[in-house]
């Protein structure tokens, strides 16, 4: 063969592996691979970092802290506008210290268990508002903390006291509340909207419908919001729910008492397997 034909030769084309095929693992060809990566990815993540028992945290996004809050309202003042509302975030922006509050003590209460096996990690949406509050309190007293977050299109999820590792940005919404989930062992619902709402009573309809097996202590914080938003005994009152399921929630405004009632339903929590579901 001439020198000149083998040097011009160009070399043979090689198609890309399936998995490294960006056109198709994004196609809803792909979609099961997709799903399933959101499944094992997290838990080869967990099992490395022997996470098992959470505590998750649920509110707005929108409620922010105290300082943030009153510096707001201070310049509404001075410009004279939006006063009503700056008032409000202030009030609200107490539920956001609350929560900072009851994950810092959680967290240093797991931390001085003596039985290393249980560790009881603090977990949120990984976003603002009651999310960060969540994660902050557990980051200041020293203690990892999981983000799990969603790619939403005008939000940006990750608040900056995440710890790094136990990051993660889910881009289906039901495998996201599988993780919320499984791991659980207790949850407090702080003020919120429709994303709230949705934690909530999904987690009360797999408790009443015996599709988790697991004891699971649920904290209903903020009377005055929840009395308003939710009328759960007129649910019983219709019927359509039993007296009984009144007793799925504990209502408190008060961070110690969220906290002895958490901590001793703990403390009283049999090892079994992390998810608990039928």
């Amino acid at each position: 063969m001439p020198k000149s034909e083998t040097t011009t030769r160009k070399h043979p084309y090689r198609a890309p592996k399936a998995y490294r095929n960006e056109d198709f693992m994004a196609s809803p060809d792909a979609r099961a691979l997709r799903i399933l990566s959101e499944y094992l990815e997290p838990m080869e993540r967990f099992e490395h970092y022997d996470i098992r028992d959470t505590v998750l945290f649920f509110g707005s996004a929108r409620l922010i802290a105290e300082d943030e809050a009153k510096a707001a309202l201070e310049a509404a003042r001075k410009a004279g506008v939006d006063v009503e509302a700056a008032e409000r975030r202030l009030e609200m922006s107490k539920y956001y210290e609350a929560t900072r509050a009851l994950a810092r003590r959680i967290t240093e209460w797991s931390k001085g268990l003596k039985d290393h096996d249980r560790r009881f990690v603090v977990c949120s949406g990984g976003g603002p508002g009651i999310m960060e509050a969540a994660n902050r309190g557990a980051s200041e007293a020293r203690g990892d903390n999981i983000g799990l977050g969603i790619s939403l299109p005008f939000e940006q999820s990750g608040n900056d006291y995440i710890t790094h590792r136990l990051a993660f940005e889910f881009h289906y919404f039901f495998m996201r509340k599988f993780w919320f989930l499984y791991m659980a062992k207790a949850m407090v619902i702080m003020p919120g909207g429709y994303g709230t709402l949705d934690e909530l009573f999904e987690t009360l309809t797999l408790i009443q419908t015996g599709k988790t097996t697991k004891r699971m202590p649920i904290v209903l914080f903020g009377t005055e919001f929840w009395d308003k938003v939710i009328n759960m005994e007129a649910m019983a009152e219709f019927g359509t729910i039993s007296p009984g399921d009144l007793d799925l929630v504990y209502r408190t405004d008060s961070v110690d008492d969220a906290f002895d009632y958490i901590t001793r339903e703990l403390s009283g929590e049999p090892m079994k397997q992390p998810g608990g579901f039928i």
